[in-house]
């Protein structure tokens, strides 16, 4: 018997887990988003999606690094991105860094 204004302590507990992530629109969505939170530049787009190990997602992100003046000159960089699952941020790193009118070798 609980004595009175004594806090009742719940045993049960409810983990509230994403949903998973459905396909590879959701992936890009969620990766950019995340990427964008911890690095601070402006997204330009997603170059690469695919189904990483134990089901995550690996996604290919470019960002605009430095603007420069003309913009053919401005740095991008393409970070990759690895999910989990339900879509939460594991890991990310930047793979490439590269001037706006470079072509691709």
């Amino acid at each position: 018997m609980t004595e009175p204004g004594a806090r009742r302590r719940s045993t049960t507990t409810t983990t509230e887990r994403p949903p998973a992530v459905r396909g590879a629109a959701d992936a890009a969505r969620r990766a950019a988003d995340g990427l964008a939170a911890l690095v601070h530049h402006r997204l330009e787009g997603v170059s690469a999606v695919r189904r990483g190990e134990d089901d995550g997602w690996v996604v290919h992100v470019d960002v605009l690094e430095l603007a420069r003046i003309p913009d053919t000159t401005s740095l991008l960089a393409t970070y990759e991105v690895g999910l989990d699952p339900a879509g939460e941020l594991l890991q990310y790193r930047r793979i490439a860094r590269y001037r706006r009118g470079a072509q691709d070798q």
